[in-house]
């Protein structure tokens, strides 16, 4: 009982950090269940190239809407702060969550006029209101990492609608960005999995149905 009560506290002991972000990003966690789907809109996740706990490295802090619209962070800031360590890498898309004691320490905005965007990204509603398409995880990988449009979400699937409890954890890339863009690839259809062994496939008119009152650059 003792051993549990000092990992507890150690998963809540705040480590600090330093870095460059190399991206900002929405922290969106996706809901399934079947043929449904809904979001919670959580707030931000920056990705930094720099120090924390004691070792240089690249890794990602999640941060709260009210802190973004202070700072405005962007791919090209040196930020400092402290926060925890994650319980459950499932559920976040961020290594790191809780943070506090944010600082702007220099900035150098790496704003672009093309894809990837980087610039500051947009608040939340303006996410919502655009809706997304999936994305193909190579290529966000490979293009779309740094892009605020981009979203790498952590994706709770409930298995069985009369037992909620049974659940599966993934993550799902998927873009908001214009639907002209040059970079972008949608990679193949996902599917949800159901109680009983039935399966459902998120089609392509989902996606065409979540951006329709979008033009294609938009």
């Amino acid at each position: 009982m003792m051993e549990e009560r000092d990992l507890s506290a150690n998963a809540r002991r705040k480590t600090p950090w330093r870095g460059t972000v190399t991206s900002a990003q929405p922290r969106i966690r996706l809901l399934r269940s079947f043929d449904e789907r809904s979001h919670n809109y959580l707030g931000y996740v920056l990705r930094l190239d720099g120090e924390v706990g004691g070792q240089h490295r690249e890794f990602s802090v999640a941060i709260g809407k009210a802190a973004q619209a202070k700072h405005m962070f962007q791919a090209g800031f040196e930020v400092s702060g402290q926060a925890v360590h994650v319980p459950d890498p499932r559920t976040e898309p961020a290594e790191m969550y809780k943070a506090s004691k944010l600082k702007v320490l220099g900035s150098a905005p790496d704003d672009t006029t093309s894809p990837p965007w980087r610039g500051p990204p947009p608040p939340l509603e303006v996410y919502r209101e655009r809706g997304h398409r999936r994305l193909a995880a190579k290529t966000y990988d490979t293009s779309c990492s740094s892009c605020i449009w981009g979203a790498k979400m952590p994706t709770q699937m409930i298995i069985d609608q009369w037992n909620p409890s049974k659940v599966k954890w993934r993550f799902e890339t998927h873009c908001y960005g214009p639907k002209s863009c040059k970079l972008y690839k949608s990679g193949p259809t996902r599917k949800v999995p159901g109680r009983r062994g039935m399966s459902w496939t998120e089609e392509d008119w989902v996606d065409e149905d979540s951006t329709a009152h979008r033009g294609p650059d938009e």
